[in-house]
């Protein structure tokens, strides 16, 4: 049986069945809204933990990326990009930032002399320490809805979702290519 739509719902903006409840896309489109929602107040603490620090929140994310990230030896930077889901390009303009600002220290990488290792000087590990007691509550709260269980789930979800939206833009690319006549 065909599940039978509201003559006032708009054109449906997914087709994939288990993204449709009783035909309709409004759970799917409330499920988009939510998710920009949560996404925006996450950029927002993320840029208030940067604040604290004096950096930007992306500087924030980098910093703190790169100590957890690093071992005796320092983290390249392609790790970093991997890890962060960013242009290597953008994470080396803002790693520049964090080595005149004495938050990272860059090095030649012994191994390929064509690439640097990066670490958290130790003023940068002094203050992301003392973040962590303001960290700390604010990520309970924004993940205190979720047992433990929530969280193995989202957590292996949002991983998935993270690939899925790569497939999504690359899509778009291809599309906006072929509208503009490319090949």
């Amino acid at each position: 049986m065909t599940p039978v739509r509201s003559p006032d719902d708009p054109d449906l903006t997914v087709s994939s069945p288990a993204l449709l409840e009783d035909g309709s896309d409004r759970r799917f489109r409330q499920f988009v809204h939510d998710t920009l929602a949560f996404a925006a107040r996450i950029e927002e603490i993320r840029d208030r933990f940067g604040e604290f620090v004096g950096l930007t929140g992306s500087q924030y994310t980098i910093l703190i990326s790169i100590a957890h990230l690093q071992d005796v030896e320092g983290v390249g930077v392609a790790a970093v990009v991997e890890h962060l889901h960013l242009s290597g390009a953008f994470v080396t303009i803002e790693v520049n930032k964090l080595v005149t600002a004495g938050f990272v220290e860059k090095r030649v990488n012994p191994g390929d002399r064509r690439r640097v290792l990066l670490t958290a000087t130790e003023r940068a590990r002094g203050l992301l320490a003392k973040l962590t007691g303001i960290q700390a509550p604010a990520n309970d709260a924004l993940f205190g809805c979720l047992d433990a269980a929530g969280f193995q789930l989202m957590s292996t979800l949002m991983g998935k979702l993270v690939g899925c939206g790569d497939k999504a833009l690359a899509l778009l690319d291809f599309q906006r290519a072929q509208a503009a006549g490319g090949d």
